[in-house]
């Protein structure tokens, strides 16, 4: 594992160009055997693809919001989407490599991530939804100041492009933090 300090990573707004390797990334970080290198896997319970190139490109092409690339030596690490939402940005496909996984990457991006919804968009909140049975992922953001609302909605069942979900009973969790 990787313990570079935070100067060695750099950030940008993803491009078009960059479509193929974050739908790899995405992948890699949440399904299949390549995601259980790491601890924010989804395969026990989600089968098939995270998101797809058209769902990436929208991030992409979206006016309000941006698909942030974070590189490490030119090399790509993780990433992460921003959408302004009215007075708050909503967080999601946020995917960090596997092997890198654990090392501190994901606290750095999260709070470059907070930064920018408060200084480009003077965002007073940040919100994400997280599925229900990803305790341990729930609990690394409550230990990041995000706090549990309650707010539940039902899992992408009958939409592949999300997954194939392995369960009956996936829920989403709406988490907020303010900024």
């Amino acid at each position: 594992m990787s313990t570079a300090p935070s100067a060695a990573l750099s950030f940008r707004t993803a491009v078009a160009a960059d479509v193929p390797a974050l739908v790899a990334l995405l992948d890699e970080a949440y399904r299949g055997d390549a995601s259980r290198g790491g601890w924010t896997t989804e395969a026990d319970f989600l089968a098939g693809q995270r998101t797809d190139a058209d769902m990436v490109q929208q991030v992409v092409d979206a006016p309000d919001g941006a698909l942030v690339v974070v590189e490490r030596a030119g090399a790509l690490v993780a990433c992460c989407q921003l959408e302004h939402r009215e007075d708050h940005v909503y967080f999601g496909m946020f995917a960090v490599r596997p092997e890198l996984q654990g090392a501190g990457l994901g606290k750095e991006i999260l709070a470059e991530a907070e930064r920018r919804a408060r200084e480009v968009w003077g965002a007073k909140e940040m919100r994400m939804t997280v599925l229900t049975v990803r305790e341990e992922l729930i609990a690394f953001y409550l230990r990041r100041g995000y706090r549990r609302t309650g707010e539940l909605s039902p899992f992408f069942y009958g939409d592949p492009r999300h997954g194939i979900p392995l369960r009956d009973d996936l829920t989403l969790e709406l988490l907020v933090k303010p900024l």
